[in-house]
């Protein structure tokens, strides 16, 4: 698996470009990756309603929840399906809109210095063993392009957005990644415990 610093592209990944992006305020800082859990409708796996949410082409008729969400213009960088299948929709150096009002140790604005990677998934659901396979490698790979990148400075969408989200939820297994990465209880993220 390797990332293009010039493109920010992911060899490994399937592309499928988001209009919801802009630049980033300086695109050599990526010093944080924020993990997400997505299911569209809710609970529910497979389909290409993300796809569909990510290039605002989601048909708010298809499902009741969709009528809730189908004007959001929202993004991630990355999401890792349940049979570990790599989407990329946002450009690494580009800024992805996936952690919207948010604040990281003294730092507001994750967005402007965070990659978004969102886990098709639940809060209470355990994660496929895959993702998290997958989910190192993209870190790895990461860590590789970007200098600044430190694969240890991971966080939850819960642990920059306290009080207004939840995922990756409790049954993201923060260890597991830990010891996949060989990181030996150093990942940032408060939940990582």
């Amino acid at each position: 698996m390797h990332v293009d610093p010039a493109t920010g592209l992911l060899d490994a990944a399937r592309q499928c470009p988001s209009p919801n992006r802009d630049v980033r305020p300086d695109s050599r800082d990526l010093t944080l990756a924020v993990i997400h859990g997505i299911s569209l409708p809710p609970g529910e796996f497979g389909g290409d309603a993300i796809d569909r949410l990510f290039t605002n082409t989601l048909d708010p008729d298809a499902h009741p929840y969709f009528r809730e969400i189908a004007d959001l213009r929202v993004s991630a960088h990355m999401l890792i399906r349940r049979d570990g299948e790599l989407v990329q929709y946002v450009p690494f150096h580009e800024r992805a809109w996936h952690a919207g009002r948010s604040c990281w140790g003294t730092r507001e604005a994750c967005n402007d210095f965070a990659i978004g990677i969102e886990l098709e998934g639940t809060d209470h659901l355990a994660y496929e063993a895959v993702q998290y396979e997958r989910l190192a490698g993209v870190v790895t790979a990461l860590a590789t392009a970007y200098p600044r990148f430190d694969p240890r400075c991971l966080a939850g969408h819960c642990d920059v957005a306290p009080g207004r989200k939840t995922d990756p939820g409790p049954a993201f297994d923060w260890r597991r990644l830990d010891r996949l990465l060989g990181a030996e209880g150093r990942i940032a993220g408060s939940s990582a415990g």
